[in-house]
Parts: C-alpha cells; sequence; structure tokens
C-alpha cells in the first residue's frame, strides 16, 4: 500500500511542479498602444519598464500557460515629453497614484500551431477588466545553450473603461485622443 501511495504522490506533485517557467527578455520585447489622434491619425506609445512570467504546463507549447506581467506606468513614452506627463497626471494614468499596470491570464487557449487566444484580467488605475489577446507564435530557438520563444499579443481595449478620462474634443464632435486604444505586445521569452 505504502508503495502505491508515494507512487501516487509522484505522479500528482511531478505533475503539478513540471511547469516550465519563461521570463520576459524585456531588452528583446515591446510593450507598445496606439490611440486616434484628432480623428485623422494615430499616436504610438510605449512603456520601456516592464517584467513578467509564463508558466507553461508543456515544455515546447503554451496551451495552458499562466501569464502575469507588471507595467511600471512612469515608464510611458511617445516621444514627446510634454505629453508624456499629461499621461502621467489624472487626466490618464495618474502614475503617482497607481504606479503599475498588471495582467495576469485567465486561458491561454492553442488554436493552431501558431496561434493562440489569451484571456485575463487587465488592471489599469485600480479598474480590474478582462480582456482578450490574440497571440501569434513565432517558434522556439535554441541560442547561447537557452530556448527562447516568440509571442506577439494583439487586443483593443476602452480607455474610458479604465478611467483615463480626458476627453477634449473637436468642432466636429470627434475626440482629439480616441477611446479606443490598441495594444500591441512584441515578446521574447526565455526559459528558465
Amino acid at each position: 500500500m505504502k508503495i502505491i501511495y508515494t507512487f501516487f504522490l509522484v505522479i500528482v506533485f511531478g505533475t503539478t511542479y513540471s511547469q516550465t517557467t519563461w521570463l520576459i527578455d524585456a531588452s528583446h520585447s515591446t510593450v507598445e498602444f496606439e490611440v486616434s489622434h484628432l480623428t485623422v491619425s494615430s499616436v504610438t506609445g510605449f512603456f520601456t519598464t516592464f517584467n513578467g512570467t509564463v508558466n507553461s504546463p508543456n515544455n515546447n507549447d503554451f496551451e495552458g500557460a499562466e501569464v502575469s506581467a507588471n507595467v511600471a506606468v512612469g515608464s510611458v513614452t511617445t516621444n514627446n515629453l510634454e505629453r508624456d506627463k499629461h499621461l502621467k497626471e489624472d487626466d490618464f494614468f495618474n502614475a503617482t497614484k497607481y504606479p503599475m499596470i498588471t495582467f495576469k491570464s485567465k486561458s491561454f487557449k492553442k488554436i493552431d500551431d501558431e496561434s493562440y487566444e489569451l484571456t485575463g484580467d487587465l488592471t489599469i488605475r485600480d479598474v480590474t477588466r478582462t480582456i482578450d489577446l490574440d497571440v501569434d507564435f513565432g517558434g522556439i530557438v535554441s541560442i547561447g545553450g537557452k530556448k527562447r520563444a516568440g509571442l506577439t499579443a494583439t487586443g483593443k481595449i476602452n480607455r474610458f473603461d479604465y478611467g483615463l478620462k480626458w476627453d477634449d474634443s473637436l468642432d466636429n464632435g470627434g475626440l482629439i485622443v480616441g477611446e479606443k486604444v490598441d495594444i500591441i505586445l512584441k515578446i521574447e521569452v526565455i526559459k528558465q
């Protein structure tokens, strides 16, 4: 009986702890957003300070992986100092009161060999909402004794849903800064 019980523990705990951990390589990744400007063009911005972990139950596959990420709001840049200052104020992110944007996955579903659907909770300004991201899988390579994987995730949010409330408008009624924001995450992860 002890042998069977020991075998059972090995199977259960061996399975539980056999996850593969991947860390985001921030030097080869970007956290990007794009939003309409004056209704006729768009502005692209980036967050330059971020980190994250992907825990996958499979060595070479991200089906069922758990993803968590943190983004430092104060690192936002649109290559315009005046605009970046405004984004850090209460009209938008309020970087002093809400210094982090966080993401925690709920599911990571494989669609085919090159794509996944990632669903999770995105928190901005202490407002948490579930979002869906389409993920293109670039593959896995080995270099310098380490495995690396590439993933590009895209999605869309309404900034007003997260309390980014600045709503100045044009004479024609359109918003100076659009309500819909495209999220583009180009992520390279390193197997630990």
